[in-house]
């Protein structure tokens, strides 16, 4: 075990899981109207390894992380995809013109 004094430089990401009592919805019914989950303090997530409820300080900054790489990863996916529409047509060659070149109709 590695000995460390003070707080870690990068928080580290605490692997989630959807909540088993209200399966990630952060309400359960009631008799006669919805009521918070109190398993998961009303987040609908629950830590992967001990299935208990994280902190409030605690599950906003994990949430925070899990969003970032979601929208990281949504950005690099939007990257590697063509452009859609007319615009993405008129960009790529489409080998009609003289000689095999990109002929546009202009």
């Amino acid at each position: 075990m590695k000995k460390s004094y003070g707080p870690a430089f990068n928080k580290e990401l605490i692997p989630l899981k959807q909540c088993p009592a209200c399966k990630g919805k952060a309400v359960v019914s009631g008799v006669f109207h919805q009521i918070d989950c109190i398993q998961c303090n009303a987040s609908g997530w629950v830590a992967e390894l001990t299935g208990e409820a994280l902190p409030v300080s605690d599950l906003v900054t994990q949430l925070s992380l899990m969003l970032q790489r979601s929208a990281k990863e949504a950005q690099e996916l939007r990257g590697r995809m063509p452009p859609r529409g007319p615009h993405g047509q008129y960009e790529q060659n489409n080998r009609r013109g003289a000689g095999g070149t990109n002929y546009t109709g202009d």
